[in-house]
């Protein structure tokens, strides 16, 4: 007895193809979801103004994702992001309020100590074998730990009281302030112009360049990567300094946006980084570390937690609200990707 079995491709391709565009949209869908019903309960959500703020809001979050995003596609992760932006912040305004440094000076400073730090990394992960995430998380305490050591765990601020008794006679020059304040035409932040550059570059690098496709190798198989005749601690040496020297520029706008060195500014950072360069797997389907998966999840994050704060969610539910949704999202996406195999 012969049995029959329907082949032909509307037989399964319907579905799959519904599978595979839920896979690909999911995240875009859900923050259609979560624009809407914001909007319904908050009229003010999508003027203009408030759009912008959560774009601001997101810009350094994206940043340090971004730097999370290169690490991870040479098969690392590079925890330490978030108190590097942390230090960042703090250095550059001790340059500026402490020893009355320039802005270029200060700026400057704290980008060198980001590479200093990416090396840093590097030499424990690439050099001596030490795993990323036990590297990046110890370099983590000692960097949250650094920054609170020059100023006595305080934070800085233009005409602070020092250690020995003096007060700081330096100052947030205007130029410096208006990394993190000014607005093109008065509706763009900086900020925001800054992410899109950054993001613009190291997204062609990563998907339309020999080097990208490289970085992707080794984190695909450091040794096929190696037998190909790539330099694999080479790149991944240069992933973590990248991660580190991003991680230090967000530092730096987030000074400007403050207005001073603040001890607590880093607290949630590298959460919601990791956050942003996790929820990237599942835009459009990837799967992998993107840079513009990233700043999607960063967007993502932004949109929620701003609309939780115009409905006055109280704060102790939003971390709990923040989670449910990741997970919906990730497991939605992540679990229909599963079945379209």
């Amino acid at each position: 007895m012969t049995t029959l079995v329907n082949t032909s491709p509307a037989a399964g391709g319907s579905a799959f193809s519904w599978r595979s565009l839920a896979v690909r949209s999911g995240v875009f869908v859900l923050l259609a979801i979560m624009v809407v019903a914001f909007q319904a309960q908050e009229p003010a959500f999508l003027r203009v103004a408030n759009i912008f703020s959560i774009l601001q809001a997101v810009a350094i979050v994206a940043l340090l994702g971004i730097g999370v995003t290169i690490s991870s596609a040479v098969g690392g992760f590079d925890l330490s992001v978030g108190a590097l932006a942390a230090l960042a912040q703090m250095a550059v305004a001790y340059v500026l309020i402490v020893l009355n440094g320039s802005a270029a000076v200060a700026i400057l400073a704290t980008l060198g100590i980001g590479v200093l730090v990416g090396l840093a990394n590097a030499f424990l992960i690439v050099r001596l074998r030490v795993p990323d995430l036990l590297a990046t998380l110890g370099m983590l305490f000692l960097l949250a730990g650094l920054q609170l050591i020059p100023t006595g765990g305080r934070s800085i601020a233009p005409g602070m009281a020092l250690l020995d008794g003096s007060a700081a006679t330096g100052s947030f020059p205007a130029a410096f302030l208006a990394l993190g304040r000014a607005r093109l035409w008065n509706i763009v932040p900086v900020p925001v112009l800054i992410l899109a550059a950054v993001a613009l570059v190291f997204w062609f690098i990563m998907e339309r360049t020999r080097w990208g496709r490289v970085f992707y190798a080794v984190g695909g198989s450091e040794l096929a990567a190696h037998l190909a005749g790539a330099p694999t601690r080479r790149y991944r040496t240069v992933a973590y300094v990248l991660s580190s020297l991003i991680a230090s520029l967000g530092g730096i706008l987030l000074a400007a946006r403050l207005g001073r060195g603040d001890v607590s500014a880093g607290n949630s950072l590298m959460l919601d980084a990791v956050a942003a360069s996790l929820i990237g797997y599942a835009v459009l389907g990837a799967s992998r570390p993107n840079v513009f998966g990233t700043v999607v999840g960063a967007v993502f994050v932004g949109v929620l937690l701003n609309g939780l704060t115009m409905l006055n969610a109280p704060y102790y539910l939003q971390d709990f609200i923040k989670g449910v949704v990741l997970i919906a999202a990730l497991a939605l996406t992540f679990g229909l990707a599963r079945r379209s195999r």
